[in-house]
């Protein structure tokens, strides 16, 4: 399997430590390809629009942005191993989701996405980790993937992972080598009942939208590419 991974720190602390133990369980016979945020898209998207009216090829960050998202096209599994900062997820993490949210249904999804299996690895001081998961997780979902599972961590002993107890640490190590296991075997992903109703929604929202268009719009014009709407005649 290809497995791509997003690090959401440069730094090799305790997110590095949880997400090496979870590679540990796959590295022997998969390809994983990893990226390390921000030093890998060190630009915030600008809001400029250009994925949306034209192409995300011409995004001003596109020497950056393109290399990660032709990963993700090319991966069985998405992993995404980060931090949780004031209670969500880093800003370099949602910065990458901002620059990828035009292959949200909304606009123009990638088919393969609808296959795909996605791991979010988390860890807090103490705070909760489900909404810092969700802001990932709900980005991938509009993006077509059905197959999103979360592990995180509390750590509460501290931020540091050779000050956290050596009982601590094996207790991380056994749920997360846990967690990755299921990782271990391909399995067969069809879309999931939120995932046809948020597709079935958009596509309603595309068909409507391109009976007020002269021309389609490169949104319209995808959809009709792939035989999800019927051109306008």
């Amino acid at each position: 399997m290809n497995i791509v991974v997003i690090n959401g720190t440069t730094i090799k602390g305790c997110t590095y430590h949880i997400k090496e133990m979870f590679l540990s369980v796959l590295r022997k016979e998969n390809e994983i390809t990893e990226y390390y945020l921000p030093k890998d898209l060190p630009e915030f998207c600008c809001g400029c629009k250009t994925c949306f009216s034209i192409d995300e090829k011409l995004c001003p960050h596109a020497e950056y942005a393109m290399p990660i998202w032709n990963s993700i096209i090319k991966s069985d599994i998405i992993v995404f191993a980060m931090p949780v900062y004031a209670l969500r997820a880093p800003a370099q993490v949602k910065s990458l989701l901002d620059h990828f949210s035009c292959h949200w249904m909304a606009h123009r999804p990638d088919k393969s996405m609808f296959t795909k299996r996605a791991a979010i690895l988390t860890n807090s001081i103490g705070g909760p980790n489900k909404p810092a998961q969700k802001d990932v997780s709900t980005s991938l979902n509009w993006m077509g993937v059905s197959d999103v599972e979360s592990l995180g961590f509390g750590l509460m002993e501290g931020v540091i992972w050779d000050e956290i107890s050596e009982k601590r640490r094996k207790k991380i190590e056994r749920k997360t080598i846990a967690f990755a296991k299921r990782y271990q075997e391909e399995k067969l992903v069809n879309r999931s009942l939120k995932i046809k109703l948020l597709f079935e929604f958009t596509r309603m929202i595309h068909k409507q939208a391109l009976k007020n268009e002269k021309e389609p719009s490169v949104d319209s014009q995808y959809w009709i590419d792939n035989g999800w709407i019927k051109e306008k005649r």
